[in-house]
């Protein structure tokens, strides 16, 4: 049986559509190296662009940004885990194995 997540999902959406291309929703979801990644992945993608590399800065920013609609697109339906392996559940989503009372 699937697990719930205590993470409310709200907060999570929210975070995963300002602040994605940062990784603060996976910060906030207990997804530490992920979060890592997206961050690092950003802050290198703004250096490069600031020092001249443009292409590699724009493709490093571009797969960031790839990234952060998958993850938003897997929140908003239900289909995205905390770091814990538990399901981040739109309000009034049914997970297997749950009763319906």
């Amino acid at each position: 049986m699937e697990q719930r997540s205590e993470k409310d999902y709200t907060v999570a959406v929210c975070l995963s559509g300002v602040f994605g291309v940062l990784g603060i929703q996976h910060f906030y979801l207990g997804r530490y190296l992920e979060g890592s990644c997206d961050l690092g992945l950003s802050i290198f993608g703004y250096y490069s662009l600031i020092n001249g590399e443009i292409v590699l800065g724009v493709v490093a920013l571009a797969i960031d940004a790839i990234h952060t609609f998958i993850v938003t697109i897997l929140l908003l339906i239900g289909s995205f885990r905390d770091g814990q392996g538990k399901m981040v559940c739109y309000p009034g989503q049914r997970l297997k194995g749950e009763s319906n009372a």
